[in-house]
């Protein structure tokens, strides 16, 4: 590659930077340079056929994969550039202080043995936009791909960390100094101008590069070298630290259920206190999450670390054990000498020892270094429970045995002190009891029907009060508890004794809560964590009334004692990744961020998924694996709503910013094991074929070909003239307010609610919102847009702002309530469907309470929509139910001689 605009812009009698220089190696090296000239930034360089392709990265690398860092590609640079570090002078292009912030070996994904193929392979793919390799650096490990931006700067690209072992939410560039002087940018800056130091450059070719990076990972070895090394070797590799006087914890995310996956390992979740301990010759630390001291709250723990003859510093959980055998953090909180418990410190992780810093280690080999570590008996210090699954199973003995959940971890995960990292995740279980509702609260100047129910349990033959729930219900389970407690309302309270609710307080002195009270005769069940030692529920939530259940047979059930986990430490067994449609179908990802093309066999079928590393949403970095990942995960929700519906494919094959197309007919274009609705054009003699999505094969079939959103009709192949809902799409114009849009949406909401037709809306995903009405099958497309216009044209003559005008010149700017999408053969995007929007927002259900001022659209995107699901439920689902009597509502309508109503 031509050098010469490199050379044209450096006076080389007065810059210290390096002209030329050949390869010496058949490995590929790279190098980041940060750079403070004019402004700070990072000089991103690849050896590619012996010069260094070069990109500079405003805000420096991330090992954060969703991070999508812009790197601005600029000329290409020498191959002796790599070795530079030193101060270029002023006057000089580039002027200011360079330092080698990182520096190694990489190579291309694809394997290729010899030097020049993977120059050729690296050129093609930096002549086609999209660069993937693996770096094997001090600072920046694992796989990281480089993607040009479509569009007119052909010379912007950005900077992806892939999602691997090495993947981390930790800010790399707070590691800022040289990894060859050791300097940072400000402490050379004081230096004189420096040339490239040849010297040590020839000391560095001889020796060998296994050193170990800043954060304590290994630097050199292959993953296999990892896995087979012993622990003395292991430790050799690491990099000597001090002994750390303070470290926070790394935390777990949330997942929503238990799973079953290759390369996991599954812990307890203590009840307890997380704490990190540590020991080295006299000095010793038992410190909290928050890095305060525990060594005189639970000073039994901290003398066990202290008498204990290891130089180690640990992550753990102090807990407190009832009589039972089960966590009792109630106990804990009130723990003030050994008078009141046990404590047992539970450890299950070691970051330091023996001077070195293990926290880039892997989770498996940190565990192995730490049983040998960990006493076989001791009263207070333990080896926290594990399995290597499956964790379903786990999860199952943890929930009988009374625990609060489980943490799964990936057995090849780094440890990131004080970042909350989705390579671990916490699992809670949520027990089941029966409860006596003997009340319920209103809150003043609330729309919900209730607040909270007041729970109850009997003992002896007396009622006692358990708390109170609030969550869980859906308004129309509100309304229909509330018309069932009206008979049942009473003067007095119905507990033995009277709880405290709603009375003034030395905090609050009027009474904002009313308190009704019940008699007793309604059973409920719920979910809870724990019970307190006050005998009220942790965290219910509201699961259903029990009919079938006597209030007097309702008491608090008891806990299995935790001895029951302990058989499910010893059930091991091997899982195999997702590759058959018999896989558990709570693994919500097919892809990793490694693969590219992959066939993966779903219901039956082998499905070939390519390009899944091609950027379909350029701004946010978001792939087509990342949309493939999402459609798995969400076709349990989705698929209700396309089943024998035919559907509309609306092709996106190079991302949002890019041309799209439709496409209906795919005859002859899909898999023989695709089911087709056929369909022929007025005039035509040839029959054509709609698609049909099924089953997740076919979503991801569809998804294959770059249909970011998904459009089924209003009607099913049963049933193809008549749809099962009726659609109000609320379409602003530009000059429109999305408060403007809300405040349609709740006019329509209130006029269904006089005329008693239920209604479900869902963000549009785009700018406006869908409000749909189920119907039966035997209404016609026609009579559906009947009902439609009709509720349009009322809603639109009490609002200034809104039109049912379809042609745009006619509307004068006003929010068109689109009644015309009650159509044979139209579409709209199907609830969950993604959207070829910015920030890849999501249509989303709503609830009507959420329909207010400060909603915003992307609220709900690809990152949230499945964790919303899971909270809340397919809240949408009432509109694939019975529908409603529409000759009824066609009553209301009266028709005038000019034909408008």
């Amino acid at each position: 590659m031509a050098l010469s605009t490199y050379k044209k812009k450096r006076k080389f009698g007065d810059t210290p930077e390096p002209q030329g220089g050949q390869p010496e190696s058949e490995q590929l090296r790279f190098v980041v340079h940060k750079h403070h000239a004019s402004r700070l930034h990072y000089d991103f360089r690849l050896e590619i056929k012996g010069t260094l392709k070069s990109w500079a990265v405003p805000k420096g690398p991330s090992m954060n994969p969703d991070d999508k860092r812009l790197a601005v590609e600029v000329e290409d640079h020498p191959y002796d550039y790599k070795d530079f570090e030193g101060i270029i002078p002023k006057g000089n292009y580039g002027a200011g202080t360079v330092i080698i912030w990182d520096e190694g070996t990489y190579e291309p994904l694809e394997p290729l043995e010899q030097k020049k193929n993977m120059d050729l392979a690296l050129i093609k793919q930096w002549k086609e936009g999209h660069i993937k390799f693996r770096l094997k650096g001090h600072k920046l490990k694992g796989e990281f791909v480089l993607t040009r931006i479509k569009g007119n700067e052909k010379n912007n690209w950005l900077l992806i960390k892939h999602k691997d072992r090495y993947a981390s939410e930790r800010d790399i560039t707070l590691k800022d100094k040289s990894v060859r002087s050791k300097k940072t940018i400000e402490q050379l800056s004081k230096q004189n101008a420096a040339k490239p130091n040849r010297k040590r450059t020839i000391e560095r070719k001889s020796s060998k590069t296994s050193e170990s990076t800043n954060d304590g990972a290994v630097a050199a070895g292959t993953e296999q070298e990892h896995t087979e090394a012993s622990e003395k070797s292991i430790r050799k590799k690491l990099q000597s630290s001090p002994f750390p006087g303070r470290l926070s914890p790394m935390l777990a995310s949330v997942a929503s259920e238990p799973f079953d996956a290759p390369g996991w390992i599954y812990e307890i979740k203590w009840d307890g206190y997380r704490a990190i301990s540590g020991r080295y010759k006299n000095d010793c630390l038992l410190l909290s999450r928050n890095g305060i001291s525990f060594e005189t709250r639970f000073y039994p723990v901290f003398e066990a670390i202290k008498s204990w003859d290891v130089n180690a510093v640990m992550d753990g959980e102090i807990v407190a054990l009832n009589s039972k055998g089960l966590p009792d953090f109630n106990q804990l909180q009130n723990w003030r000498s050994e008078s009141d418990g046990k404590l047992h410190y539970y450890i299950f992780d070691l970051l330091w020892y023996e001077g070195k810093d293990i926290t880039g280690l892997p989770l498996t080999e940190r565990k192995k270094i730490l049983n040998t570590l960990l006493p076989d008996e001791h009263p207070i210090i333990k080896n926290s429970f594990s399995s290597s699954g499956p964790g379903t199973d786990f999860f199952k003995a943890a929930a009988e045995a009374g625990l609060e959940g489980i943490i799964a971890k990936r057995s090849d995960s780094i440890y990131h002190p004080g970042h909350r990292s989705k390579a671990w995740l916490k699992i809670k279980t949520h027990q089941r009891q029966e409860v006596v509702i003997g009340g319920y609260t209103r809150i003043a100047g609330t729309s919900r029907p209730f607040s909270s129910l007041l729970l109850g349990v009997y003992q002896n033959g007396k009622l006692n009060y358990a708390g109170k729930v609030g969550t869980g219900f859906k308004v129309a389970e509100q309304k229909q508890l509330l018309h069932s407690f009206r008979s049942l309302e009473r003067k007095t309270s119905p507990f033995n004794i009277e709880p405290d609710i709603g009375k003034p307080t030395k905090f609050r002195s009027a009474v904002t809560t009313e308190v009704i009270w019940l008699k007793p005769e309604l059973v409920c069940e719920i979910h809870f964590t724990e019970v307190t030692a006050e005998g009220i529920f942790r965290h219910p939530s509201y699961i259903a009334l029990r009919e079938d259940k006597s209030p007097k047979s309702v008491v608090l059930e008891k806990q299995t004692i935790m001895k029951k986990i302990s058989t499910a430490k010893d059930k091991e067994q091997k899982t195999v990744p997702v590759k058959s449609d018999q896989q558990d179908s709570r693994n919500t990802i097919i892809l990793s961020g490694s693969e590219k093309d992959i066939i993966r066999r779903i219901n039956g079928v082998s499905l070939e998924l390519t390009n899944s590393d091609k950027v379909l949403w350029p701004k946010e970095g978001y792939t087509k694996g990342d949309m493939l990942n999402y459609y798995y995960s969400i076709a349990p929700y989705i698929l209700p709503y396309l089943k024998n519906r035919p559907q509309s494919l609306h092709r996106f094959p190079n991302g949002i910013k890019s041309n799209s197309f439709y496409q209906k007919d795919v005859t002859g274009k899909v898999p023989e094991w695709i089911k087709l609705y056929p369909y022929k054009v007025s005039g035509e003699r040839i029959q054509k074929h709609y698609m049909l999505c099924n089953n997740k094969a076919a979503l991801l079939y569809m998804v294959n070909l770059g249909c970011i959103e998904i459009n089924p009709w209003s009607s099913t192949i049963q049933h193809p003239d008549h749809p099962t809902w009726c659609i109000l799409d609320i379409d602003p114009d530009k000059n429109n307010t999305f408060e403007q849009v809300i405040d349609t949406a709740q006019a329509i909401f209130q006029f269904l609610q006089d005329i008693k037709v239920p209604s479900y809306c869902k963000t549009s995903g785009s700018t406006g919102i869908h409000i749909y009405i189920p119907l039966s099958n035997k209404y016609t497309y026609e009579q559906s847009q009947l009902l439609a216009q009709w509720i349009a044209g009322e809603v639109s003559g009490q609002l200034s702002y809104t039109s049912i005008e379809r042609m745009t010149d006619k509307r004068k700017g006003k929010i068109y309530i689109d009644y015309l999408q009650n159509r044979p053969a139209a579409t709209l995007a199907a609830p969950y469907s993604l959207r070829p929007k910015p920030e890849a927002t999501v249509s989303t259900p709503l609830y009507w309470e959420e329909v207010k001022k400060g909603l915003r659209l992307t609220d709900f995107t690809i990152e949230n929509a499945l964790d919303r699901i899971k909270s809340e439920g397919d809240i949408f689902k009432p509109v694939l139910g019975k529908g409603i009597n529409l000759k009824k509502i066609l009553q209301h309508i009266e028709v005038n001689d000019s034909g408008k109503y």
